[in-house]
Formats: C-alpha cells, sequence, structure tokens
C-alpha cells in the first residue's frame, strides 16, 4: 500500500438477507475510505445497517457485491484462513458486552488473540501486562471478570484489543452497558488511544458518543446518508 492510499477503502458495499422467503437488504451500495489513524463514529438507528457494517469492516462477514480494500487487499477475495489472520493482527474488537472469558482472569483474557497470534508466552505475558497497565489495572491483572465492576471489564476489554497494537480498534456500543461516568472515562480512553496512532471505528447509535469523533458516518435504511467532519 502507498503512503497515500487509505487503509480502508469501501466501494458500492451492498449485502442482504433472506428471512421467511423474502429478501431484505442491509446495506445499499455503500462507498467511503478511513485513513489510517482516523477517529470515525458510525451511527444508526437499530436494524439501520451498521451492525452489519460492523461486520464486513471487521471481516466478520463478507458482503454481497461491491468492493472492501483493508490495508490495500481486496477482502472478499481472500480464504478464512487470511480473513482469521487480519481480524488477529490488523483490527482489535471492543464489544459492549465486554466478550471477556468467565473462568479467566484478565491477564489470561488480555493474552487470548496473542496466544492465536503465535507469540511465546513470556512476550505475551509482557505485552498483556503492559496493556493493563496503561489501562489502570494493574492491581487487577488476577481477578476473573466476575470480580470485577462493569467498567473495569471494558478496561480489560479494551486492554485485549490493545495489546498486539493493531492498526484498526473497532468499538460496538463500548459505552452501551456503562453508566454515563464510567462511559466518559472508557470514551476517554479511546481518544487517547486514537492519539497514539490507533485507527479508530466507533459504532453507535448515540449521538453525544459519536460527536467525540473527529467524523461521522450516519447509516439509516441500510443507506449512508452523511459523511462529515465534526466541528469539535
Amino acid at each position: 500500500m502507498s503512503a497515500s492510499a487509505p487503509l480502508i477503502e469501501v466501494h458500492d458495499m451492498s449485502h442482504s438477507y433472506t428471512m421467511a422467503g423474502e429478501t431484505m437488504t442491509v446495506l445499499n451500495s455503500l462507498s467511503f475510505t478511513i485513513d489510517l489513524g482516523e477517529f470515525v463514529a458510525i451511527i444508526g438507528p437499530s436494524g439501520s445497517g451498521k451492525s452489519t457494517l460492523m461486520n464486513m469492516l471487521g471481516c466478520l462477514d463478507i458482503s454481497d457485491e461491491g468492493s472492501y480494500l483493508l490495508d490495500g487487499q481486496e477482502v472478499r477475495k481472500l480464504s478464512d484462513n487470511k480473513l482469521a489472520t487480519i481480524r488477529n493482527e490488523k483490527i482489535g474488537f471492543i464489544f459492549q458486552n465486554f466478550n471477556l472469558l468467565p473462568k479467566l482472569s484478565a491477564i489470561e483474557n488480555v493474552e487470548l488473540p496473542l496466544i492465536y497470534r503465535g507469540l511465546p508466552h513470556r512476550e505475551r505475558r509482557q505485552l498483556a501486562q503492559e496493556a493493563l497497565i496503561k489501562v489502570g489495572l494493574e492491581d487487577r491483572m488476577h481477578h476473573r471478570p466476575s470480580e470485577l465492576s462493569g467498567g473495569q471489564q471494558q478496561r480489560v476489554a479494551i486492554a485485549r484489543a490493545m495489546a498486539g497494537s493493531p492498526p484498526i480498534l473497532l468499538a460496538d456500543e463500548p459505552t452501551g452497558a456503562l453508566d454515563t461516568r464510567t462511559g466518559q472515562e472508557v470514551m476517554q480512553m479511546i481518544r487517547e488511544l486514537n492519539k497514539q496512532g490507533h485507527t479508530i471505528i466507533l459504532i453507535t447509535h448515540d449521538l453525544e458518543i459519536a460527536k467525540q469523533a473527529e467524523r461521522i458516518i450516519r447509516i439509516q435504511d441500510g443507506n449512508l446518508v452523511e459523511d462529515r467532519r465534526n466541528a469539535g
């Protein structure tokens, strides 16, 4: 990829589902680009198609039509194994419900994607420790999720997402399960990660959350209806 090429290029992306014999268009010919280091919020109401778009951008699913270039690679042409490698190395996922394994400690949860990457134990343990220190959980590394507050669990999820230094962090309603104060703390952490160079793609239905991004892409009924820079 050349230095000037966007990190993400989406061209005429469309996707449909068939339910009870009826075909429903979920994404309708979407086109946009995202540059390395941007902080973009994708906003829309429930049923707008934003979650489907998140799955496409996260290489969790493949669109029916159109083109998706990630770091210069056409995603629709890649094998399942290659897609799994991209998810592990290039994309860190932060989910609304944390998605932590309950029987593992915080540090073991953070280590998981590093295990899949094939890193030796000592290296992945060090990276996991460093990530947990960055999110302020140095004294909670060996606690299980049930021993942590919701905000602390989301911090573990953020540490897990960033431990391997992926260029992209994909955050799906990261404050949805948190109270207002804790949600503000998590958003501050996400903004800091953006300042450190991570490309942030934030999926939300909340305009106040979206306003914290540099740019808003609004999805409605599967259509891209707005793509604008935030005034600040």
